[in-house]
Parts: structure tokens; C-alpha cells; sequence
């Protein structure tokens, strides 16, 4: 259906931004969540190539480099004035006890400092194969699994350790993060958890033939 909507980004933002604003949708199906990250995945159908291409140039990477270090040492200077549940996408404006446009504005801001920082993100990616390469292919990994360290770290206090609040604390807990990101994304524990993540469900499917997808794909 986003591949035939005539601007699907700009329908995909109006739908998030109305969702901040909406504190009936509820938690059912996690539904908000799915409608403020919504234009995520809209700009994921409609980039191309091209686009990929533009942010790899020169210009854009030397361009990256002051981008990213302000961005780093505004994110350490905000981080204590706003609240971190805006970024979770969970709840609306109203039930983080603030006035219901400013939901719609942090949609737009965050949405456009996403983009900025994903293209400053891509401009290095390295265009050849390097020791990390085979991380790309484990991110739903790290994405899902990180989850229970996160949980863990909650259920055993560890936030409660007050060295941890000092800025050398801050720098040692985002290395720390960092470093069980990269573990969790490697193929050894892709091949522990892919029964989980990747199951085969040949069981569930029919076989099909060279022939019969040739007919398939016509018909459509």
C-alpha cells in the first residue's frame, strides 16, 4: 500500500504526529509505538540507491565529522533536562505530562535528527569488507536480545552503584553498552539463537515449484 500512496513519507509523519497527541489509542497491541515509529520504516520503502550514493560522498563524510561530535556533546548535555520516555515512542504527549503540540514538534524534531544522523552514520560505512562486515547480518539479534540485559540491569540495581553517575561512569557505561551490542550481533550467538529469531518453518508451507512461482509471479 506505501508503494502506491502518491507521498507516503508525509502521510506516514501526519499519522505519527497525530498518535502523539492521541492518549485513547491505549497499549493494546502496542499500537502506539507501531504508529510514532511508522515513518521509520515508510522511509526505508521509499530510499533508493541514489540516495545511498549521495551520503557517500566526499563532502557529506568530512561534513559528518562535526555533525556527529555536536550531536555527542549536546545528547550528554540534554540528556538530564528531557525526559528518555519521548524516545521509547510509547506514550503520548499528554500522559508524559506535557501539553499535547509539543507532541506533534518532538515527532518532527526527532524524526529530522533520526535522518541526519543515520545519513552521517552511512556516509562511513566502508564500501569494503572489513572484520565488523559480518555484524551487519546480526543486528536483529543485538536489537531483541539486548532487551534482557536491560531488563537485568533494573532487576539487580545495577544503576544503584554511584560511580556509575559521575561522567567517567557515563563514558565507562556507553563503552559498556557499546561492547555488548557488537557480542550480541556475532554469528556465534546468531547460531545459539537462531532456533528463536530464524526458525525454518519449512513445516508450515507447501513446496513449491520452479514452475508453478513462474506462474505466480505473472499472474501478479
Amino acid at each position: 500500500m506505501w508503494k502506491y500512496v502518491r507521498w507516503p513519507l508525509p502521510l506516514a509523519l501526519v499519522i505519527a504526529m497525530l498518535a502523539s497527541v492521541s492518549p485513547d489509542i491505549g497499549d493494546d497491541l502496542d499500537l502506539q509505538r507501531v504508529l510514532q515509529f511508522l515513518p521509520f520504516f515508510v522511509l526505508g520503502l521509499v530510499l533508493t540507491p541514489e540516495h545511498f550514493r549521495l551520503v557517500r560522498r566526499r563532502k557529506a563524510r568530512l561534513l559528518a565529522i562535526p555533525v556527529l561530535a555536536a550531536t555527542l556533546a549536546f545528547a550528554y548535555w540534554v540528556a538530564p533536562h528531557v525526559s528518555a520516555a519521548w524516545f521509547y515512542r510509547r506514550d503520548s504527549a499528554q500522559e508524559l505530562g506535557a501539553p499535547g503540540w509539543t507532541g506533534a514538534v518532538m515527532t518532527l524534531a526527532m524524526f529530522g535528527c533520526s535522518v541526519v544522523l543515520v545519513a552521517c552514520f552511512f556516509s562511513w560505512v566502508p564500501g569494503r569488507k572489513l572484520w565488523f562486515t559480518a555484524l551487519g547480518a546480526g543486528t536483529l539479534y543485538g536489537y531483541l536480545l539486548h532487551g534482557f540485559v536491560a531488563k537485568g540491569s533494573r532487576f539487580w540495581d545495577w544503576y544503584d552503584a554511584q560511580w556509575l553517575h559521575t561522567p567517567l561512569g557515563e563514558v565507562a557505561a556507553t563503552l559498556l553498552a557499546a561492547s555488548v551490542i557488537t557480542v550480541l550481533c556475532t554469528p556465534p550467538v546468531q547460531r545459539m539463537f537462531r532456533f528463536a529469531m530464524e526458525p525454518k518453518l519449512e513445516w508450515a508451507f507447501k513446496p513449491t515449484t520452479a514452475v508453478g512461482e513462474g506462474k505466480r509471479q505473472r499472474s501478479v
